[in-house]
């Protein structure tokens, strides 16, 4: 039979799809020995029909620059820490309001220094276009408001869950701008002098607490309380928690614990009822400090500090971001341990695993990893854990980054990114489709219908 020129989406899945059973084991050599070598070609299957053999294929994005629009009222972002997406596929992001710069804040003084500007309130939703919808955060009666705002989820019931990293507060920082305000768990300090953050740095941590508010910001629960943490092992208490996530089957979130503690652990998202935690390995966590790490050193006992992300597969696989470890370890959802996989590893400073979302499809062929340090987003296949292509580069023009920290999809398969420090800002990658993969670094994914003004 001669062969078609029809191309497949899976070179492999084609060759195997065809064969007899006895005859799968060699069409999967000839299949996987194509794909590894990146090659694009055709040959002939004996047993009839065509065969492909293709290079890796990954999703496709670029940069919407005009994505949100502005805020109103002089608002602006401080150090922006969470992002979620909702099931009417709005966006909800938390910011840090202590960072901003004085001259930022000069409306926000009595007497007013300037008709700009102010620190917008640290929750914030947009629509699909880019509007604000909804604002609102604080402290309020019944519950400990965060110091340092930190990671923001979307339970199956739609109400809003945040968290925050913040110790307490060193006596002379108060109020938006103040030298210290900042105080969050880690290097997101704004300013100040060598001695208001070396203060913040040790002093005891405040948010040991996640909280859970309805869409509109009524309060609802808070899991833990301020101030009361007692290590790893706490099974009351978190400390300086960086992200929650949910099981809609369970009814269970899953909290990456933290900043302070070395620790996923689980609780009912309904009643806060503890189920379960674990540490590096599926071993109990412990307290050890284990020290700066060592540029390409791997198998740390135990997380590093901060555990940053642990998130939950359609097929039942918990991935964790051990970020200045610069690994993903890989869990059952009881806790087994499975497998780890190091990227970057000569990454040292912030790390190189700060976050990870789901690629929309319903098998989730792809994990996107936000890289906070190397300034990217890189773009892994699932099954092999292997990185497929990155973009992205440090810089402050749209499709660059500046410390990009939390990332998420929404159903479209678009992606929305989120930067701390100096960064201060939320973008919108818009989702192209599959092409075939060209390059391992793609740079800045600015759109392909944008043209210079240089262009004649």
């Amino acid at each position: 039979m001669p062969c078609s020129h029809e191309w497949p989406r899976h070179a492999a899945g084609s060759i195997l799809a065809n064969e007899p059973n006895y005859m799968k084991p060699i069409a999967r050599i000839a299949a996987v020995s194509l794909m590894s070598a990146g090659m694009a070609g055709i040959f002939c299957n004996p047993f009839g029909g065509a065969v492909y053999a293709a290079g890796p294929e990954a999703p496709r994005f670029e940069v919407d620059p005009m994505w949100p629009k502005p805020l109103p009222n002089h608002w602006l972002l401080g150090n922006t820490i969470g992002v979620a997406v909702d099931a009417q596929d709005h966006i909800w992001i938390t910011h840090r309001q202590g960072t901003l710069e004085r001259m930022e804040t000069y409306a926000a003084v009595t007497p007013p220094a300037s008709d700009c500007c102010s620190a917008a309130p640290p929750v914030l939703e947009f629509d699909q276009e880019g509007n604000l919808l909804n604002h609102w955060g604080g402290p309020g009666d019944g519950y400990d408001w965060p110091i340092s705002m930190h990671g923001i989820a979307i339970d199956p019931d739609g109400n809003v869950w945040v968290g925050g990293n913040g110790r307490a507060p060193a006596p002379a920082a108060s109020g938006p701008g103040a030298p210290g305000a900042a105080a969050a768990g880690g290097p997101a300090t704004a300013g100040g002098d060598a001695a208001s953050i070396a203060n913040a740095a040790t002093a005891p941590y405040h948010d040991s607490m996640i909280l859970k508010f309805t869409p509109q910001g009524k309060f609802l629960m808070q899991i833990g309380k301020a101030g009361e943490s007692k290590g790893s092992n706490d099974v009351e208490n978190l400390k300086g928690p960086a992200k929650v996530w949910f099981d809609a089957k369970t009814k269970e979130v899953y909290v990456a614990d933290g900043y302070g503690n070395h620790r996923v652990v689980v609780f009912d998202y309904e009643t806060g009822k503890y189920k379960r935690h674990w540490g590096a390995y599926g071993k109990p966590p412990t307290d050890e400090n284990l020290g700066r790490r060592v540029a390409g050193t791997k198998d740390a006992p135990q997380f590093r500090n901060p555990v940053h992300c642990a998130v939950l597969s359609n097929d039942n696989v918990v991935y964790v971001c051990d970020r200045v470890n610069d690994r993903i370890q890989i869990f059952k959802p009881d806790g087994t341990y499975v497998t780890e996989h190091y990227y970057y590893t000569n990454t040292l400073g912030d790390g190189s695993v700060w976050d990870i979302a789901f690629s929309k499809d319903p098998q989730q062929r792809f994990l996107y990893v936000a890289d906070g340090t190397n300034e990217k987003v890189h773009i892994l296949d699932r099954q092999s854990m292997e990185v497929l292509t990155s973009f992205g580069d440090g810089g402050r023009q749209p499709g660059e980054f500046y410390a990009v920290h939390s990332i998420v999809t929404d159903s479209k398969g678009n992606l929305f990114t989120t930067e701390t420090y100096r960064g201060q800002r939320v973008q919108k990658f818009v989702y192209k489709g599959l092409a075939p993969v060209t390059s391992q670094d793609q740079g800045v994914v600015w759109p392909k219908t944008a043209k210079s003004p240089l262009d004649r």
